[in-house]
């Protein structure tokens, strides 16, 4: 290696008030231009980022996606609104019936369906089990990023509960699809709900077994505290919702401010932080599991026990399996209306839902006929990667891991 003074850089600094005095050479430093990703397993998909650095400071983040690019929004377009449900599934593929929910919820405010009671009771059950998936996923690998392996086995172990009852409701465990524009697919059975009772008393503890393995990890809060700090005014002015917002003090929920599904029946409260920090947006999520269990519990017990689950529009909905024809023709007309899809009327609307990573939200633009003229999907996992270089200047490579996994992104839903 070659001695310091041949490492120096021949650049001397001059005194401007003595300047025939020159100091001595001083080293010079270059920014250092790194490539993280796509491979890179801690990215939550495949994402590339360009990190400009000062040592392993980092000096501004370029997102680079793209990757997983699949031209949802267009594909909608030659679909009939009903064809188009299964593909919201491989949005967000971890919690694949929020999308439903989100997606049929809009197509109802296009068309104005009234959803009946039960089925909405129905309906935000599943979303919350949903939101408890969502956020025992993100737990984990959070956990595991950052090093601390065993709360991922904990959190995987009873997302594990609800996978498997998901597969009872509807076949599928992950690109699941039970959510109907006007009801759901199918009613719970007797076991389903037994199961949801008994999983609403065995979760509440292992919420506590959580904390309890974070809480005193030192390395787990000197990874989150303090980390990725993003203030109220600026998380406004990036668009950020969902925990990511709540995390910075502003109490913003939309299953509080719009109202929607059985919601506005239930009591619960939106957990809100204090320092919008990594391990606000922690607390928050952790949180909102056990208000989840409070709407699941207030859900079961003031639901309806008997009436349909699926509005009854004919020139939208598949008849009720109970219906009986007056005729094989006037059956095979219903059906010839179903797959050529309803005329909808001419507009566009906005919807959103608040799924568990933010404002997930649907724009649809309609000409008239049985497909939309235009789709756009407001993916929160989009809009919360617009801050990421502003959260991540002035923090060490490690904690870029970190800042990715605070937003709680997936990249199916982020490069749709």
């Amino acid at each position: 290696m070659a001695p310091l003074e041949d490492q120096r850089s021949t650049v001397y600094k001059v005194d401007p008030a003595h300047p025939e005095t020159e100091t001595l050479p001083t080293l010079r430093t270059e920014e250092l231009l790194l490539n993280m990703g796509p491979q890179h397993p801690s990215t939550h998909g495949v994402l590339k980022v360009i990190l400009e650095l000062e040592g392993e400071r980092i000096v501004k983040s370029t997102p680079v996606m793209g990757f997983l690019h699949r031209g949802v929004e267009k594909l909608a377009e030659g679909m009939t609104y009903h064809q188009f449900i299964p593909h919201t599934d491989r949005l967000d593929y971890v919690c694949a019936m929020y999308n439903n929910f989100a997606y049929c919820r809009a197509v109802e405010k296009l068309m104005d369906i009234t959803v009946p009671e039960r089925a909405e009771y129905l309906r935000t059950i599943v979303a919350e089990v949903q939101r408890i998936i969502g956020h025992l996923f993100w737990l984990g690998t959070q956990a595991l990023d950052i090093g601390a392996m065993t709360v991922f086995f904990y959190t995987f172990r009873d997302r594990e509960i609800l996978l498997d009852w998901f597969d009872e409701l509807c076949g599928a465990r992950l690109t699941t699809s039970w959510y109907r524009i006007g009801g759901v697919e199918r009613d719970f059975t007797p076991a389903l709900v037994d199961k949801l009772w008994r999983f609403l008393e065995y979760f509440p503890p292992k919420i506590d077994e959580y904390v309890i393995f974070l809480e005193r990890n030192r390395i787990w809060l000197a990874r989150t505290k303090g980390v990725a700090v993003i203030s109220a005014e600026d998380a406004l002015n990036f668009g950020l919702s969902g925990p990511t917002l709540r995390g910075s003090g502003v109490n913003y929920d939309l299953r509080k401010y719009e109202a929607y599904a059985a919601y506005p029946k239930c009591e619960f409260s939106v957990p809100v932080g204090k320092n919008g920090d990594t391990y606000d947006r922690y607390w928050i999520r952790v949180e909102e599991m056990r208000e989840s269990l409070k709407i699941i519990r207030q859900c079961l017990e003031q639901m309806p026990k008997e009436g349909p689950i699926l509005a009854d529009v004919p020139s939208v909905t598949l008849p009720p399996k109970d219906r009986v024809f007056t005729n094989l023709e006037s059956m095979i007309q219903q059906f010839k209306l179903f797959s050529q899809g309803f005329d909808a009327p001419p507009g566009e609307i906005y919807c959103g839902t608040e799924a568990h990573k933010g404002e997930l939200g649907f724009y649809i633009v309609s000409t008239g006929g049985g497909r939309p003229y235009r789709l756009k999907i407001r993916a929160p996992s989009f809009i919360h990667m617009g801050a990421f270089d502003y959260m991540a200047r002035g923090y060490m490579i490690a904690d870029a891991i970190t800042i990715f996994g605070t937003y709680d992104i997936v990249m199916g839903e982020c490069d749709r």
